[in-house]
């Protein structure tokens, strides 16, 4: 029996580690060697004279499920041979990542369509077998996973666990960001995302995939990641966007469906259809501290950022418990109340369609719409693109984005900022999201912090090809 799923490139498996043990002498079924990638594998362990096997088994290409293989220790075998073989292969299993992550585990059973507690019953198994530790909460009510995280013990916990949509990792950010040593809370325990939602893109971002099962082998098996955070004012209220922030097309389309959320991601796509027919418009002033303006220059710092050796961006990443202060941050442009930051410049935008600002790459399934974003650059990736197109263009633009050619379309800007300010004009009702989240539809102000989160990613990148062709010198 082979399992499939080495998702981490490491050619060696369970079979040949155990052919290499030449002083453990196991027996073999009758279908001969099983080939399991390291990867896959949960745990393993002596069990009297037993070896037990646990690993993730591919019953689908979309599902994994706990499977156990055991076998007798033939006798003869070298006492201490079994436990040394245990720990070299648990070694190479998990290496670079933390065996045995003490979870605390927020399940949102209103999420995205729905299903969220089924979905949870049927990865539980998964950590199980990797022996975590869970602490698992079922959410009743909005706010309530941020509530939480504010009075938790962050000593006792390795990551917390969003069984849920986007709406609450975006919580339990906004929750760590409210405690009294914030900045150490947000550097010390990791965010990660079971996808129950309808979009899934923290899940799509960090480990490929918008299906639970998969996501959850990634858990546990994971990196922990330095993540960009951003600061959004409105008034004197400040919020973590730790996905995107829009005003305009795609803010509408995803705030203005709520009630196609039985229609899963399609009701994006319902959305754009039915706007971008009209050529809306959302007038607004606009300033942005720009750091990367033309797209030559935005391949050339994913190439170079990309081309470091793996976990070398690490070293961005501030050890818990070593941050300079425990407050967040301070805003090193102020707020949307203070005069505009020298070197800012307010352009008036009369035909601005679509604003959107991206930390992460994808913002739902087959919708990378910033495939030059990285986790840790302290920049984010600003889209606008103009609302007064053709309709047909406009059409072919956001059909685009599937097919990987959305960065390069001539009607796009696409800049790296650390910045910006925004004032919406001449509509007094509208649409902006923050991670998907409704706030007042008013003037907002956002900046970038390098690092200041952590979450559990596959290989401490985002799973995004990058922007077309980014790998060539120009």
């Amino acid at each position: 029996m082979e399992s499939k799923g080495d998702h981490t490139g490491i050619g060696s498996c369970i079979a040949l580690a155990l052919s290499d043990q030449r002083n453990l002498k196991i027996s073999s079924d009758s279908a001969g060697k099983r080939r399991i990638p390291l990867y896959n594998l949960l745990w393993l362990s002596i069990s009297g004279e037993t070896l037990v096997i646990e690993y993730a088994a591919q019953c689908s290409k979309t599902s994994i499920t706990p499977e156990t293989w055991s076998f007798p220790i033939a006798p003869g075998s070298d006492e201490s041979n079994p436990d040394e073989f245990v720990s070299t292969v648990l070694a190479q299993a998990y290496s670079g990542s933390q065996p045995r992550k003490r979870a605390f585990v927020l399940v949102n059973p209103h999420a995205g369509p729905g299903g969220a507690l089924r979905k949870w019953s049927k990865v539980k198994p998964l950590f199980q077998a990797a022996k975590m530790e869970m602490n698992v909460v079922v959410l009743q009510r909005g706010g309530e996973a941020a509530e939480l995280v504010q009075g938790l013990d962050i000593e006792k916990y390795d990551t917390i666990v969003a069984c849920s949509g986007d709406g609450t990792p975006h919580e339990i950010f906004n929750g760590l960001g409210k405690r009294s040593d914030a900045a150490r809370a947000l550097s010390t325990v990791a965010v990660s995302h079971i996808p129950c939602g309808s979009g899934n893109a923290m899940s799509l971002n960090l480990y490929g995939t918008s299906q639970p099962s998969l996501a959850a082998l990634a858990i546990i098996k994971g990196h922990i990641t330095p993540l960009d955070l951003v600061s959004m004012t409105q008034g004197d209220r400040r919020i973590l966007s730790f996905l995107s922030q829009s005003l305009g097309l795609v803010a509408e389309c995803d705030l203005g469906t709520e009630n196609l959320r039985w229609m899963g991601g399609s009701r994006f796509e319902v959305g754009i259809l039915m706007r971008i027919l009209r050529r809306r418009c959302y007038p607004c002033d606009l300033a942005v501290k720009a750091e990367l303006v033309t797209k030559t220059d935005v391949k050339a710092h994913y190439r170079k950022y990309v081309g470091e050796p793996h976990g070398q961006n690490s070293r961005k990443m501030i050890p818990p418990g070593q941050v300079d202060s425990l407050d967040l941050p301070p805003l090193k442009y102020g707020t949307v109340n203070d005069p505009l930051p020298d070197g800012w410049q307010m352009v008036k935008r009369e035909t601005l369609g679509t604003f959107y600002c991206g930390n992460m790459a994808y913002m739902a399934a087959n919708a990378n719409f910033f495939p030059a974003a990285l986790p840790c650059d302290g920049l984010m990736d600003l889209v606008t693109v103009d609302g007064d197109l053709n309709p047909i263009t406009a059409a072919k633009l956001l059909y685009s984005v599937e097919h990987g050619k959305f960065f390069d379309d001539d009607h796009v800007e696409y800049k790296k900022i650390s910045g910006y300010r925004i004032i919406p004009r001449n509509q007094k009702d509208g649409y902006i999201s923050i991670d998907g989240e409704r706030v007042p539809f008013e003037p907002f102000q956002a900046e970038i912090h390098q690092g200041l989160g952590r979450v559990i990613s596959k290989k401490g990148v985002f799973e995004s090809d990058g922007p077309a062709n980014w790998n060539e010198e120009s």
